[in-house]
């Protein structure tokens, strides 16, 4: 049976100060159970707690203040402060609970509440690199990169000296396509103790959470590691690991905990070699982008993909690495947005703030937002649309791409749409989306064998019902008429 989930992120650090009382700073062992209830309500079927795992203090003074970044704070709060800069969550001293959070015991809890309710948890799993002031670095150096004294001297911003008493050199984490990240240090995956080291990581998260988001998944590919660090890693292949290391961690993981879920942050065109070394989901930035250019033949295009790829595609608007989707998109257009992705096949991921509408999108390195009031017409839009895709046919049912046509002769505005339908049991259900900033028309022939002369279609997405002819619908098609970015989520 096909099940097409709905994911929900959080900032934990920001997050839980909503939490926070005149006497206490709240920690996650403060959070009422009542929050879980509104999210199930919602139909959340998993949530991501990001930024849960221990940082290095002394490492925010020494990395999160450089020019860059204090313009990304400018931006998104006028007013920060000093002590509003908490260090990036991905900048991890050790798998262990930031202390200002609470503890493990802390995290367990949350995971009954959730499992109670028949929620998920997840948490991160970075595997690229650890903090540039990690632990680890002295107790372990045998994980990390390393490079000779010359490398480092030639230069300085993608190699470090993390130690002044000891005489060891080492990359900081990067992607290909930008400098490398100076609050990090890479891990050396031909290196087999760090491959063993990390599976350990993995295994222990078992422990404590359904499932793991694994950040930038795709730079622990070979090629793509070998790409990245060139001969850097030919001198540091002692030991080589040839193996995937994703295809090997995760077999091993899920022969521990068959249940376990791998999400990947996956991009460049990756994603489906991601899901063949086992990935339960990866990242459809792909389609994001498209929804952005709002090209819909593209659109369409990208939804013909095989079942097996969509299914196990995550598809979003925003999350804390994009711009959010009001900002991002236009009021109505990241609303019709919304309604496309929350009704294809696959993990549909939502963003705390999203439903309320929020504008500003949040440097991971800051420990407050700006005040922001709710868009009550975001919110009510979402209020609906949620409502009606916790249903189990948008979860359990079988997807159709259904094709348009002209309304009539000399109107192109067909074009402009998209459409598909649900069937479960004995329900159907038809999204229909004028993905456009135009008036536009067409119609849509169904097969309605079975059902009387007269049809009612009843729009649940604006509470409208429709009288047609099925013989009408069957023949010409369904006469739709949408003013631009507007929807309709028929149920017949």
């Amino acid at each position: 049976m096909n099940y097409n989930p709905s994911i929900y992120e959080i900032n934990t650090r920001v997050w839980i100060r909503q939490f926070d009382t005149e006497d206490k700073r709240a920690t996650l062992d403060d959070v009422p159970t009542t929050y879980w209830d509104k999210l199930k309500d919602k139909g959340m079927d998993y949530v991501w707690l990001m930024g849960v795992w221990k940082i290095n203090e002394e490492a925010i003074e020494k990395y999160c203040f450089e020019d860059g970044l204090k313009q990304s704070y400018s931006k998104a709060l006028r007013d920060w402060k000093k002590e509003d800069v908490i260090g990036s969550p991905y900048s991890i001293d050790i798998y262990d609970v930031n202390p200002n959070l609470g503890s493990l015991k802390s995290i367990h809890r949350i995971r009954r509440e959730l499992n109670k309710r028949d929620m998920k948890l997840i948490l991160d799993f970075v595997p690229n690199h650890f903090s540039a002031e990690s632990a680890l670095i002295k107790s372990q150096p045998d994980l990390f990169l390393q490079v000779d004294k010359e490398r480092y001297e030639e230069d300085n911003h993608t190699y470090f000296k993390p130690h002044d008493d000891i005489d060891n050199y080492f990359a900081h984490g990067r992607d290909p396509f930008f400098p490398a990240w100076q609050d990090t240090i890479q891990v050396n995956y031909f290196n087999v103790h760090a491959r063993e080291y990390m599976i350990k990581v993995l295994i222990n998260l078992t422990k404590f959470c359904d499932g793991a988001r694994c950040d930038m998944a795709m730079l622990s590919l070979n090629n793509v590691f070998r790409n990245t660090w060139g001969s850097v890693a030919k001198q540091n292949s002692s030991g080589l690991a040839k193996d995937e290391f994703w295809k090997t961690a995760i077999e091993i993981v899920k022969n521990v905990c068959p249940h376990f879920i791998f999400i990947a942050e996956a991009y460049w065109g990756l994603e489906w070699e991601l899901q063949q070394q086992g990935f339960n989901y990866t990242y459809d930035k792909k389609l994001t982008d498209r929804l952005k250019s709002d090209f819909v033949p593209s659109i369409h295009d990208h939804l013909e993909a095989t079942d097996e790829y969509q299914t196990k595609s995550i598809r979003f608007i925003e999350n804390h690495d994009e711009t959010r989707a009001v900002t991002k998109f236009g009021l109505d257009k990241s609303l019709a947005a919304a309604v496309i992705y929350s009704t294809i096949k696959g993990m549909r991921f939502f963003n705390d703030g999203q439903f309320e509408g929020k504008k500003v999108k949040l440097p991971v390195q800051l420990g407050r937002e700006p005040k922001e009031k709710i868009n009550g017409y975001v919110y009510s839009h979402y209020k609906r649309l949620l409502e009606i895709t916790k249903e189990d046919i948008f979860k359990k049912g079988d997807w159709q791409l259904v094709e348009v046509s002209p309304a009539s002769d000399n109107n192109d505005t067909y074009i402009n749409f998209l459409c598909w339908k649900w069937s479960y049991k004995n329900e159907n259900k038809l999204v229909v989306v004028n993905y456009s900033g135009m008036l536009s028309t067409c119609r849509i022939k169904l097969e309605l064998k079975g059902y009387p002369e007269e049809i009612t279609l009843h729009d649940q997405l604006n509470d409208d019902t429709y009288i047609r002819s099925s013989n009408e619908i069957s023949t010409e098609g369904l006469y739709i008429e949408l003013k631009n970015y507007r929807c309709h989520i028929f149920s017949y």
